[in-house]
């Protein structure tokens, strides 16, 4: 048999993806994609609040994969994907891949005042005991965090399902300007400002506690008679973007769209965010938002699927292929 007869074959059993109840609509069109079923489990919480899982057929030397967003509530969420793989893993799984669109605790990912935790850390630590051999997730709120796992992993980027959509809407505007609410945040908005060839402006904000609010002090750029775009990694309370909005208005914007990656979005910020006078909201399906929550944007709210990424990550793995290649990396 020829060398290229072997090339990209799968190194472990047949592909066996599992969902957890976080996500069902993703892990839905990841299974669409693959052209393969979700895998029948039983997923229970008894009225003592401990969670129950069973599989129903064997797993035994497959390579399985665990969708689970570790969004709100973040701690059933975490703790039924935990289950779920240690469930895999003492069914002998060849592999187990989780695969969490949207990590949990990775703000909390260094200790920046004394007596705090790094609880990134030990979200990491506590995925690996449960016997995941492999991740993927999208955005770290820090690329540091992948420093934490001792498995290894696939780190992935919605600038790569957003540069798109993003590229047709900037031909659409005037004098178009990226703006990123955040300093820390400003790596990545000029990534995206580059690729769509418009300039970059920077908000610089102190968060000046604990409480879920920041101060902006300065806008950094010219956003005056401007169509902007917002980017941020994540919306949760809404504090950040209100902001930020004000601010870019003050200054002269003529339009404002803010694009984000993880839609968090605690009780609410949904009705913060309608409020603001902002033209259009984009955000991925990393984190799934109810429908009624959807409704309460009307049409300004877009979302962009990551299923088909990834979709072709995890048959990658599979196989064995590169998937730096698929970013021509």
């Amino acid at each position: 048999m020829s060398n290229s007869q072997y090339e990209h074959r799968p190194m472990y059993g047949d592909i066996r993806l599992y969902s957890g109840t976080s996500a069902p609509d993703l892990a839905n069109n990841i299974a669409s994609f693959l052209d393969l079923p979700l895998c029948d489990r039983d997923i229970v919480k008894f009225p003592n609040d401990n969670i129950f899982v069973k599989l129903h057929s064997s797993v035994r030397g497959q390579d399985c994969y665990v969708i689970q967003s570790t969004s709100i509530p973040v701690q059933y969420n975490l703790m039924e994907m935990l289950i779920l793989i240690q469930t895999l893993r003492l069914d002998s799984a060849a592999r187990i891949t989780a695969v969490i669109p949207y990590l949990c605790y990775s703000r909390s990912d260094k200790k920046d005042q004394p007596r705090v935790p790094i609880t990134a850390r030990l979200v990491a630590d506590m995925i690996e005991v449960a016997g995941a051999d492999r991740y993927m997730t999208f955005d770290l709120h820090a690329d540091q965090i992948q420093g934490f796992f001792s498995i290894p992993g696939d780190v992935l980027y919605a600038y790569h399902v957003l540069i798109g959509h993003l590229t047709d809407l900037v031909k659409k505007m005037k004098n178009p300007v990226m703006v990123s609410p955040d300093l820390g945040f400003a790596k990545k908005a000029r990534n995206y400002a580059t690729s769509l060839d418009i300039p970059l402006a920077f908000i610089e904000k102190r968060r000046l506690s604990n409480a879920p609010t920041a101060k902006a002090l300065t806008l950094i750029g010219d956003v005056t008679d401007r169509d902007c775009i917002v980017l941020d990694e994540e919306i949760s309370t809404g504090n950040t973007i209100g902001t930020a909005v004000g601010l870019i208005k003050e200054h002269g914007a003529k339009s404002i769209t803010v694009v984000f990656i993880h839609p968090v979005l605690s009780p609410g910020s949904a009705e913060k965010l309608v409020a603001m006078p902002v033209e259009r909201f984009i955000t991925t399906d990393t984190i799934p938002i109810p429908p009624e929550t959807r409704a309460k944007f009307g049409d300004r709210l877009k979302i962009i699927s990551i299923s088909s990424l990834l979709s072709e990550v995890i048959s990658r793995a599979h196989a064995g292929r590169s998937v730096g290649e698929l970013f021509n990396e």
